[in-house]
């Protein structure tokens, strides 16, 4: 008669999910066609899946600027633009300045 062994300690698929989260995986792959000794296709693959928490905390931020995830974006690029027009126009200021110096002599 063979006997049947039951293990004790089992994760759950929640226990595994918060525990890659946490920690982080990285998968990473290549996929490369040649013909002939000639490389006709080289694609490289990689993927990371973390908590955000864990991204940021490896420098990981890409959605903090993209328009279409923070609203913080739209702000940081409304800011950006306006210190740009802000130059242009002091450059042009400072243009037409000196332009009309030399007829007040």
């Amino acid at each position: 008669m063979s006997q049947i062994s039951h293990t004790t300690s089992s994760a759950t698929l929640a226990d595994i999910l918060e525990r890659v989260i946490d920690k982080g995986v990285v998968i990473a792959g290549d996929i490369k066609v040649n013909l002939a000794d000639v490389e006709l296709l080289n694609i490289k693959i990689r993927l990371l899946i973390c908590s955000v928490d864990k991204a940021v905390e490896l420098g990981i931020n890409w959605w903090q600027n993209d328009a279409y995830l923070s609203s913080n974006a739209e702000v940081q690029t409304l800011r950006k633009e306006n210190q740009e027009l802000k130059a242009k126009l002091t450059e042009l200021e400072q243009a037409v300045a000196s332009l009309q110096s030399p007829r007040r002599r």
